[in-house]
């Protein structure tokens, strides 16, 4: 199936929120973040996300030159526990919450910790996601 007909759904991990984004027949949209208490229950959040959403994809953006980082997204990716028929692909995220705060610029959100930059940045990440697979 042509990829900008399936559902996918991208994320961008942090310690604190969780940015979320979407994609149905190419467009791209930015979804409520998900405010990380646990692991546990930021992970059954994204998973319950994914699934509401009928993505066979999850897009997760990762940090190049942090090894940390990207081994807690890796596990956190595992907590998900997703059924082996949705693909996760994992994206070079460098530099896309500037991208996604640049796209804020002037917006009275922008200084708000409520996450929706983080979820502009993981729609930043899907958006890159979709221009590789052209």
């Amino acid at each position: 199936m042509e990829i900008n007909k399936q559902n996918i759904v991208a994320i961008d991990v942090g310690l604190k929120r969780i940015g979320l984004a979407k994609s149905a027949l190419g467009i791209v949209l930015p979804l409520k973040p998900i405010i990380r208490h646990n692991r546990n229950q930021a992970a059954c959040e994204v998973r319950e996300c994914i699934l509401k959403e009928g993505a066979r994809i999850l897009v997760c953006g990762v940090p190049k030159d942090n090894e940390e980082m990207c081994r807690r997204i890796y596990h956190f990716v595992k907590l998900l526990e997703l059924d082996e028929d949705i693909k996760v692909v994992y994206v070079d995220e460098s530099f896309s919450s500037h991208e996604a705060l640049s796209k804020m610029a002037g917006s009275k959100k922008e200084r708000k910790k409520d996450g929706s930059l983080d979820s502009l940045a993981a729609s930043v990440i899907l958006e890159r996601f979709l221009m590789s697979q052209k």
